[in-house]
């Protein structure tokens, strides 16, 4: 039994490794920016996505941890590439926890470009995100990242 395990593991990982990133599954990654942290992406469908992360703000005073949730559209022909290259866009809501601070709840706006390699399954994005802070005062932020997901099916 346990030659069989070892026998079907690398044909699973290679298998795995040769399908190319596609407008499907789930994806979990890293962004860097503002804020920098865990990113992750469940498509829907071909064109509809949840993105998710789990950030750290280095940048702005007294450290915060975020938690975003999205909601994204994405348009795969207004870039002409033989590469997959959608822009996408969409909507969500950030909780953002600033250390000897009141938590704080905004809505989000997302604007971004995403490469899907057709090699691995890989994507890498860049995306702005106003951030129109609701709680616990009204303000306005720009967030920024660059990151890429793995994905598994």
């Amino acid at each position: 039994m346990k030659k069989f395990v070892l026998l079907l593991l690398p044909a699973f990982l290679l298998m795995n490794i040769s399908a190319s990133a596609q407008d499907k599954g789930f994806g979990a990654g890293i962004m860097i920016g503002e804020p920098t942290g865990l990113s992750a992406k469940y498509w829907l469908n071909g064109t509809n996505a949840l993105d998710f992360g789990l950030a750290y703000s280095f940048v702005r005073k007294n450290n915060a941890v975020s938690l975003h949730a999205d909601y994204l559209y994405h348009a795969f022909d207004l870039i002409k590439s033989s590469e997959r290259i959608p822009v996408y866009y969409g909507f969500g809501a950030r909780l953002r926890i600033v250390e000897n601070e009141d938590t704080g709840l905004g809505a989000r706006g997302v604007i971004g470009v995403a490469w899907l390699s057709s090699q691995v399954p890989v994507d890498v994005f860049i995306e702005l995100v106003p951030v129109f802070n609701l709680f616990p005062s009204t303000s306005l932020n720009l967030d920024a990242a660059i990151g890429a997901r793995f994905y598994f099916y």
